[in-house]
């Protein structure tokens, strides 16, 4: 092991002993010895045990500690405490401003186990709230654990397609006569990106470094003749799958103008290019059976938002001014239920609190309504958190899991169809609880759980959150034939987050979904007469 290797494993176990509680003057002396070897980079090639223990300020037991390391490349005493720390805890410790006891208290209070999941925490605004930290302290996290994800290749869509946009501008700024476009997955609008491909018939001379720099995953320019832009876009935004299933290869390869031009030839209906997967696009577009996707204008209201009633940013006023502001129709309220104790969850006299203040706005409103929801915990044994008397008060329930994510897929399943068929379920919250780049989600039956929500008339939630884009849009097809709504909620803890209904727009057209099958389509007079059932 390299010097700089031993001070950042000496440093790590300093980090560890304090998360577990050991004893302090150890863990000042492996931080002591970590601080003294980097100043000293000491060279530790072909070192003895005796060598290591003439070292100043290094006493015997580090000295033994720091010899198992170059025998072994790790040390008996480290592994132990690795083994009771999740791994992703372990990044956390990295993380730059958090020391150990906030990390413990970030682990064992607020239940998350990696970063993603303190970033989505964050973002929630729930670490504000937490003894010891506050609004400063949760922002410099924010940014710490940007910063390191920044340095990570893959990214979520919603992260870099503002940047690749701004790009795309200013080479058509320096350049006016260049056909240029993203292509491939961004192109597909993929929830994860780990390549940005860029097609162009001009070579491009702008300097594109400080946007490149910022996009972090790797960008490939692809360069074709002028008369072959089309043909490169089409080929180069589809996956190998949907041009085999197309027969590509088939083509005249002709001067096209458009790329229905391209469809018409193979005597196939448009296909639109977040679709190009190479799922069942084609075989429906044999038969003109893609139907006319969602978009953002057919949503009529927001469902499923946080205030500060519980860990929202923004007050129940505030999140109902913006939302009526950006011309919907209706806002659902949903803020944390009373196991939601890390988010402020709301007890019985907080839900009344609440209900009589909704009731009040929606007094002084035309043309608009505030619907009175919760988010409602799914317990471990797949019951809601309140009684039967308090759940009958709400316009709406979303029901969803939140603690105990280690689950069977049994197990969750079971939990999931258990909430379902509560009579007061109206949605089915994320899923799967999965985080993007962070936690893949406990596994479910999709179509048990699709089927209970059939025959409970039930809606599926996608959550529209880019960290989350929860339940996957590769499900939205057997809803779809289910006869399952799917609603498109932001969980906005903040005004700002209704616009990521955008990105729940974006993977819901990958799904095929419709106007027609999208609950937060409807109109509010048909949206109540949907809860109603």
């Amino acid at each position: 092991m390299t010097s700089d290797e031993i001070v950042e494993t000496l440093e790590m176990h300093a980090k560890l002993l304090e998360l577990h509680g050991g004893n302090p003057f150890k863990i000042k002396a492996f931080a002591g010895a970590a601080y003294r070897l980097d100043k000293l980079r000491y060279d530790f090639e072909n070192k003895t045990q005796e060598d290591i223990d003439k070292i100043e300020g290094v006493g015997k037991s580090i000295s033994k500690f720091i010899f198992e390391l170059i025998q072994h490349g790790s040390a008996k005493e480290q592994d132990e405490l690795l083994e009771k720390t999740p791994a992703g805890v372990v990044e956390i410790l990295t993380i730059k401003g958090l020391g150990p006891k906030k990390v413990h208290a970030i682990w064992k209070e607020l239940g998350c186990e990696s970063v993603g999941e303190l970033l989505y925490a964050c973002n929630e605004n729930r670490l504000a709230s937490l003894k010891g930290f506050g609004a400063k302290t949760q922002e410099s996290i924010k940014a710490s654990i940007e910063f390191k994800l920044m340095n990570s290749s893959k990214r979520h869509y919603a992260a870099v397609e503002s940047l690749v946009n701004k790009l795309i501008e200013k080479v058509k700024s320096e350049q006016p006569s260049i056909q240029i476009s993203p292509v491939g997955d961004f192109r597909r609008k993929c929830e994860v990106i780990e390549k940005i491909e860029i097609l162009s018939d001009i070579k491009i001379n702008s300097d594109l470094n400080s946007f490149e720099k910022e996009i972090v995953a790797p960008v490939i320019y692809h360069l074709c003749k002028p008369e072959e832009f089309t043909e490169k876009l089409f080929e180069l935004t589809a996956t190998k799958e949907h041009l085999n299933k197309i027969n590509f290869n088939s083509l005249k390869k002709i001067q096209y103008k458009t790329e229905k031009e391209i469809y018409d030839e193979l005597h196939l209906q448009y296909i639109e290019p977040e679709l190009r997967e190479g799922l069942n696009e084609v075989e429906l577009a044999k038969n003109n059976k893609i139907p006319e996707l969602i978009n953002d204008k057919d949503l009529k209201g927001i469902l499923h938002n946080h205030t500060t009633y519980s860990d929202g940013v923004n007050t129940l006023k505030e999140m109902v001014d913006y939302c009526q502001k950006l011309g919907y129709e209706y806002l659902g309220i949903c803020d944390h239920s009373k196991s939601a104790f890390y988010a402020s969850g709301l007890n019985e006299d907080r839900v009344w609190e609440q209900q009589m203040e909704i009731r009040k706005l929606n007094a002084n409103y035309t043309g608009f309504k505030i619907l009175n929801g919760i988010e409602s915990d799914i317990l471990n044994d797949g019951s809601l958190d309140y009684e039967e008397d308090v759940l009958k008060t709400f316009d709406f329930i979303v029901a969803s899991v939140h603690s105990n994510l280690k689950m069977t897929e049994e197990k969750a399943t079971q939990r999931l169809i258990k909430a379902i068929e509560n009579p007061y379920t109206s949605i089915l919250g994320h899923p799967t609880g999965r985080l993007l780049l962070a936690r893949p989600g406990y596994p479910i039956d999709h179509k048990k759980v699709i089927d209970a929500c059939a025959a409970n008339k039930v809606s599926m939630e996608l959550n529209a959150h880019p960290y989350r884009l929860d339940m996957d849009w590769r499900w939205i097809w057997y809803c779809l034939e289910k006869n399952v709504k799917v609603s498109i909620n932001p969980d906005a803890h903040q005004m700002l987050g209704y616009h990521d209904m955008y990105y729940g727009v974006c993977v819901a057209r990958k799904g095929m979904l419709t106007k027609e099958m999208c609950l937060n389509a409807l109109s509010l007079n048909d949206l109540l007469k949907e809860f109603e059932k």
